[in-house]
């Protein structure tokens, strides 16, 4: 698994931002959205970060004019889409804005396929440097003659030919391929990040299915090219039944997960109504420094299951012990998976970032603690569906009397290759 990545200078760490989609999906204006906008600004999100404003569906009439162009509403953008752009771009954003590889978009308008070129030179006309590329109302197989592959191929050449015929940076492309071809084995050739599967929803079960599937591709993730778990959910929501929103502890593992994995982080909820919890969750300093680390692209990826043996597809129970190594020391995130609180429990050298025989300083990446020091082992109590997000740094050795002489003792020896046997206590 992994990717080959593009590296042109475009998209190196995740995209931090605001999608339109899930709070308004097509009901909205340019006031409505400029609005929104500024409340990222008064809430301190755009000093946190959070730059990109991405324009999802429903922005263009539902035809192309009589030169085969998109034009955005006029009922939407009565000052037109320039203005738009560059009335975020005075708050302080970078713009985004969505197409689909197909006839249509998922919403009924132009879609890009036949108009890749066409459709750049628009978006870029208008002030976009960001694409949200979908996957709806695909031509017929002896149209295209090409699988998915071939359809986001068309636009990333587009992108690649532009950006060389402008001498310009080329737009970031955002693939929402809803993971049915596996997209984190070959999205990487065109684009920054790519989708892993179908559109969240605000409640535990749809975020423990997304994080199963992650368990199982966190490794595909680096610069320039990682997997994007879809829009934070966390705070006021548009969209959804009963259970609604999130609790808090539910949208902090929501947040934990999404970040350390390395998703892109497009915030999805009202933030003009935003209480305080949801800013301190999505203005978490520590754990969005994890995130844009500008020297480690990888993600975490699971040491142990818990609940489950490892490897076993459990979309209510997933992987529940994480690690990585980060700029600032080595990362763990231990999952609640239950409806109940767990203890819960680990050595710290099943992580491949840890070295043995060393005390470790541990920092709470929550409650931004200096917790003291560790060796061996560290065990916690988790809330229903809550998180713990740590990070460790070398301390020094370990105290010399510690035992076991080693924190997996069987494969512990003297240097006579006396071992450590569970049934009969030494063998050599």
């Amino acid at each position: 698994m992994g990717t080959a990545a593009l590296n042109d200078g475009v998209g190196k760490l995740p995209a931090l931002g605001f999608n339109t989609w899930n709070l308004y999906q097509c009901n909205y204006t340019a006031d409505v959205l400029l609005e929104q906008a500024q409340a990222i600004v008064d809430r301190g999100l755009l000093k946190a970060g959070y730059n990109y404003f991405m324009l999802d569906d429903c922005y263009s009439l539902k035809e192309r004019d009589e030169n085969g162009r998109i034009v955005e509403d006029p009922e939407k953008f009565p000052n037109g889409m320039k203005n738009f752009t560059e009335s975020l771009a005075k708050l302080g954003f970078r713009a985004g804005i969505y197409s689909d590889a197909g006839y249509r978009t998922c919403g009924g308008y132009p879609g890009s396929y036949g108009n890749e070129a066409k459709d750049l030179e628009t978006f870029a006309e208008w002030g976009f440097e960001y694409l949200k590329y979908d996957n709806c109302y695909i031509p017929f197989d002896n149209v295209t003659q090409e699988n998915v592959y071939g359809r986001y191929e068309r636009m990333a050449e587009a992108i690649r030919a532009r950006a060389e015929e402008t001498d310009s940076a080329p737009l970031q492309l955002a693939l929402c391929e809803w993971g049915w071809q596996q997209p984190w084995r070959w999205a990487g050739r065109l684009g920054q990040s790519w989708r892993i599967g179908g559109d969240i929803r605000p409640w535990w079960s749809a975020l423990s299915s997304i994080i199963n599937q992650a368990s199982f591709i966190a490794g595909a993730t680096g610069f320039y090219a990682r997997n994007d778990l879809d829009m934070l959910e966390v705070g006021n929501t548009g969209i959804g039944t009963p259970p609604g929103n999130l609790s808090y502890d539910e949208a902090k593992s929501h947040f934990t997960a999404w970040a350390l994995l390395k998703s892109p982080l497009l915030i999805g909820s009202d933030m003009a109504s935003a209480s305080r919890e949801t800013m301190e969750i999505l203005g978490n300093e520590d754990i969005l420094r994890i995130n844009q680390d500008p020297h480690v692209g990888e993600a975490v990826a699971p040491f142990r299951w818990g609940h489950n043996a490892d490897y076993t597809w459990d979309p209510d129970h997933p992987a529940e012990y994480w690690t990585g190594n980060s700029s600032y020391g080595v990362v763990f995130m231990v999952l609640n998976t239950f409806d109940e609180p767990r203890h819960m429990s680990f050595n710290l050298t099943e992580s491949w970032a840890i070295r043995a025989g060393r005390l470790y300083s541990v920092y709470d990446l929550w409650t931004h603690t200096d917790n003291g020091t560790a060796y061996r082992n560290i065990s916690l109590t988790l809330p229903p569906h809550g998180v713990a997000a740590l990070l460790l740094n070398d301390a020094g050795p370990e105290p010399e009397a510690a035992e076991p002489y080693c924190a997996v003792w069987w494969q512990c020896s003297y240097p006579n290759v006396l071992v450590v046997d569970d049934d009969d206590g030494w063998h050599g």
